[in-house]
């Protein structure tokens, strides 16, 4: 039996002129052919070193003659564009390639910052590459087949057990692996969140004065608008909540001012949201990171019916991995699923590797050490500006890895300026100010000191240093 033209060698996408169907064959044949590869290796499509179909099998592609495959090969190995050797089969020749003509107007090339500042992403090079390895070899070996089809909503079963287990364990949150809804991360979680409260008839969210802008954003997308609360010495203070139906908080570490929600303030937001039926949302972005004294536990705990937890492997991990969970009351979890769609939409083997991360105790092995790490770098910080800019206060350092760094006032953006200048890649406090916040502004810079790597920490606070009055 003659085999099908899709078992044969590789794919190969070619227009050739002149071909037809059946055994095609002739000059016309022959140079249509010629044309379509030659232009393929001369506009880049074919890179150098790429390994071509043999003839039979192009030649069963396309419908035409082996013959005038084999030709139209040899014209181009006699050209240069082709190299054919015994037992390598036929490559495109090493040449330099001549794209297509562009008409866009050329983009301006932007110059990568030196060091990167900006507050919000860990140290991308102690990604526990050998751990996270031997989890995934774990985890799929042992994966069930059915486990590669579309999968429940809120995502993997494995991840969900273990989360349940572990943020209770390390987070105070009591948890039930049936309302747990795994999201693509934070942003996806919000994006979910909000869906649900439209689709129960809300139109507005009560935010903190500081925040991420991206997260409002996300937010207003989904119709809510946000409408910030009172930001004073003490944090945010939510006594200035009424009929909204839901708020977003950061309680643990106030992102980005660094303080948590007083003990005091936390009961009046429970207390609310019991009053009205109103949502807390918990975003406990960095909960895993305290160094003074024992972290502050979920403010989930004391209320798991009103208030939603949202964590994420983006702090304690990496951002890439795009895995974030929602811990939900069971009035919300349907809604949340509904919004979801009616499939998994986070990456299965991700979802298992995760899990067995977590049970086998490498996710706990893995925050210590970088909670060790973190914890040097903030105290080589703080010893820095204690001895080169005596006046700068530093403040919001006893969990996370960003600090507030206050700075004279009317001086935010000239400092921002000149760090530029220096090759450093940081935001000022006022980019993380609502539009709509009545506080007075404050002049800071957030400063993040998780992402540069070990290697480049200590240039990277010189460079500081220097840019600050």
């Amino acid at each position: 039996m003659a085999k099908s033209w899709a078992t044969l060698g590789v794919d190969l996408h070619l227009e050739p002129t002149g071909t037809n169907t059946g055994a095609g064959t002739g000059t016309g044949v022959r140079r249509g052919l010629t044309d379509a590869l030659r232009d393929a290796v001369r506009t880049g499509r074919l890179a150098p070193g790429t390994r071509l179909p043999s003839s039979r099998s192009l030649a069963a592609d396309l419908g035409v003659a082996r013959n005038t495959v084999a030709d139209a090969y040899a014209d181009l190995v006699a050209e240069g564009w082709l190299t054919a050797r015994q037992g390598s089969g036929t490559r495109v020749a090493d040449r330099a390639v001549v794209p297509p003509a562009d008409t866009t107007p050329p983009r301006r090339l932007h110059t990568r910052p030196a060091y990167d500042l900006v507050p919000g992403t860990p140290d991308l090079a102690s990604f526990p590459r050998t751990e996270w390895f031997k989890a995934a070899r774990r985890a799929f070996t042992s994966a069930p087949y059915q486990a590669l089809g579309y999968g429940d909503p809120r995502g993997r079963a494995e991840l969900r057990t273990a989360l349940a287990a572990y943020l209770a364990r390390a987070r105070g949150v009591r948890a039930d692996p049936e309302h747990i809804v795994i999201s693509a991360g934070i942003s996806n979680g919000l994006r979910l969140i909000g869906t649900a409260l439209r689709a129960r008839g809300a139109h507005s969210i009560a935010v903190e004065s500081y925040g991420l802008p991206a997260h409002w954003q996300i937010l207003d997308g989904a119709g809510l608008h946000t409408r910030p609360l009172p930001f004073d010495e003490l944090g945010t203070n939510p006594g200035q909540l009424t009929d909204e139906p839901a708020v977003l908080l950061t309680p643990a570490h106030q992102f980005p001012m660094g303080v948590p929600l007083r003990h005091d303030r936390r009961s009046a937001v429970v207390d609310w949201a019991r009053r009205t039926g109103g949502l807390v949302l918990e975003d406990d972005y960095d909960g895993e990171f305290r160094y003074d004294r024992q972290p502050i536990g979920a403010l989930q705990g004391l209320d798991p019916h009103h208030v939603v937890y949202l964590g994420t492997a983006s702090k304690s991990l990496a951002p890439g991995l795009r895995l974030a969970w929602l811990v939900l009351p069971p009035s919300l979890a349907e809604e949340v699923v509904k919004a979801k769609g009616g499939v998994d939409t986070c990456g299965v083997l991700d979802q298992l590797t995760l899990a067995e991360f977590i049970t086998s105790g490498a996710h706990d092995r893995h925050v210590r050490a970088a909670r060790l790490r973190y914890r040097r770098r903030r105290d080589n910080l703080v010893e820095a500006l204690a001895q080169h800019a005596p006046d700068v206060h530093v403040t919001g350092i006893a969990a996370g890895f960003h600090a507030v760094l206050s700075l004279p006032p009317a001086t935010e953006q000239s400092v921002v300026q000149a760090a530029a200048w220096q090759g450093l890649a940081l935001h000022p406090l006022s980019f993380y100010r609502h539009a709509q916040a009545q506080a007075d502004p404050l002049d800071a810079l957030v400063v993040g000191y998780g992402t540069p790597p070990d290697h480049a920490w200590a240039r990277a606070v010189e460079a500081l240093c220097r840019v600050l009055p």
